[in-house]
């Protein structure tokens, strides 16, 4: 199935992976196609949804062709994105004509159906019922209990050696730039028993990394009224640390419990990477955001971190072009970022989102400087990343393997790579014998921006 065009990875840290569905449905079998926008969030749902489908009896189509309708799972964080959904809407009604509309943007179902009202039905996010209600209606269930068997794992629409593990929706934060405890609802976190019992299927049947997120994952667990400890992040960490998959944290705000994680990624349960949104550095810019203003203490915490865990790599996004966002408020994020000197770094310019508190801010910044000041900082984080990766030539690390293609050259990942959104290390030979998903030691060779180049040690 086709995706939206994307803005590139340096400007969004949620791309989605492409839908990667190879079963051939049996003949006369109803089938429904997925086209899966946004966050890693989203795709969770989507794996569910079609999770679901497939245990009435649904084949998954691959192409808007095979389909008999097709489902687009929204993303609507920002004004880009909408637009970008509403085109794979009008996509998939001019290549299938029979379109389910789900997730974030579905929230708003007048600004979808004034855009596309031939769609069949729009349901808001994680609305799984309503979701199939609306396929049963278009597309009615006819299963074959002897045919259509569901595989324990469910629908993935990731490589089979890494998967999403969602452990809570919704967040409690908010900032004025976000709408996404309008959209998805304050927090809900997941048992930690279904978490695990998710995570350790997941394993058995091959997974080799475990990707973390939530919208809030440091907050996990902190919506219990009667739980037994305050920060539940910390035994669940450490229990998906004891499966002997990679587990990889994402979304981490930077509360002061989160130097407790740490320890677990010194000892190798948790790999030692942090996602953590800044979001920006000077304080009156992250007042204005609604967000914590302590710049200096994140500094601090950085250092503790470091101290803790000397390998731990350190992933942030910022928005520059904020409204009210002086040069000088710019050059304070400037000069944080030469200290912070973060491992991996995204960056948004700043767009209104409808429904938005930030949009009624004043003194919005010009387009051309917003440019200009994206062009800067990510010069900056370039040049940061360039050469932390020139000092890891000559090293030994361990990669997993993502793919190899036709020539033998493996896609690899290190512990400081999470998909889709950081760097590679690429194998160009000796890779005879190796197979996606394996864990091999690589040293590197060979540096770039964002890119490393290594040979496997034998």
């Amino acid at each position: 199935m086709q995706r939206m065009s994307q803005n590139p990875p340096s400007l969004r840290p949620d791309l989605a992976p492409s839908a990667k569905i190879t079963d051939a449905p049996r003949a006369g079998q109803p089938t429904i196609g997925m086209v899966s926008l946004g966050c890693p969030k989203a795709l969770v749902d989507s794996e569910r949804i079609l999770t679901r489908l497939r245990a009435e009896g649904y084949g998954i189509s691959p192409d808007y062709s095979g389909a008999d309708a097709v489902i687009v799972n929204t993303c609507g964080f920002l004004d880009s994105a909408k637009a970008e959904s509403l085109d794979a809407i009008g996509e998939a009604l001019t290549e299938n004509g029979r379109v389910i509309v789900t997730g974030c943007l579905g929230a708003e179902p007048e600004y979808i159906t004034g855009a596309h009202p031939k769609v069949l039905a729009v349901t808001g996010p994680h609305q799984y019922e309503q979701v199939l209600d609306a396929v049963h209606a278009a597309v009615p269930p006819d299963p074959d209990p002897f045919i259509d068997l569901l595989p324990a794992t469910g629908v993935s629409l990731t490589p089979r050696h890494y998967s999403y593990l969602k452990i809570s929706e919704g967040c409690n934060h908010k900032c004025k730039f976000c709408i996404i405890p309008d959209m998805r609802g304050l927090l809900t976190s997941r048992p930690a028993k279904a978490v695990l019992r998710e995570a350790e299927k997941l394993v058995e049947n091959g997974v080799r990394e475990l990707l973390v997120i939530s919208q809030d994952t440091s907050a996990y667990g902190t919506d219990w009224k009667d739980r037994d400890e305050k920060f539940p992040i910390l035994s669940l960490a450490r229990d998906l640390g004891s499966l002997g998959a990679w587990v990889r944290m994402h979304y981490v705000y930077p509360y002061p419990h989160v130097r407790e994680l740490v320890p677990l990624m010194a000892d190798g349960l948790v790999l030692p990477y942090l996602d953590i949104p800044f979001q920006h550095a000077h304080p009156d810019t992250l007042r204005r955001m609604a967000r914590p203003a302590a710049a200096a203490r994140t500094l601090d915490e950085i250092a503790a971190w470091r101290d803790l865990c000397p390998d731990i790599t350190l992933r942030s996004t910022f928005i520059v072009g904020y409204p009210g966002e002086t040069e000088a408020e710019f050059q304070t994020l400037l000069d944080w970022l030469d200290e912070a000197q973060l491992d991996r770094v995204g960056c948004f310019q700043y767009e209104n989102v409808a429904g938005a508190r930030s949009n009624a801010l004043p003194d919005h910044v010009p387009a051309e400087i917003k440019q200009e000041r994206w062009d800067r900082f990510m010069e900056k984080a370039q040049a940061i990343s360039e050469a932390k990766l020139a000092a890891k030539v000559g090293s030994l690390i361990d990669v997993i393997v993502d793919d190899i293609d036709e020539d033998g050259i493996a896609t690899c990942r290190t512990k400081a790579d999470a998909p889709e959104i950081d760097g590679n290390l690429f194998i160009d030979e000796g890779t005879d014998g190796l197979s996606v998903g394996d864990i091999v030691t690589v040293e590197v060779d060979e540096a770039g921006e964002y890119d490393l180049w290594g040979t496997v040690t034998r």
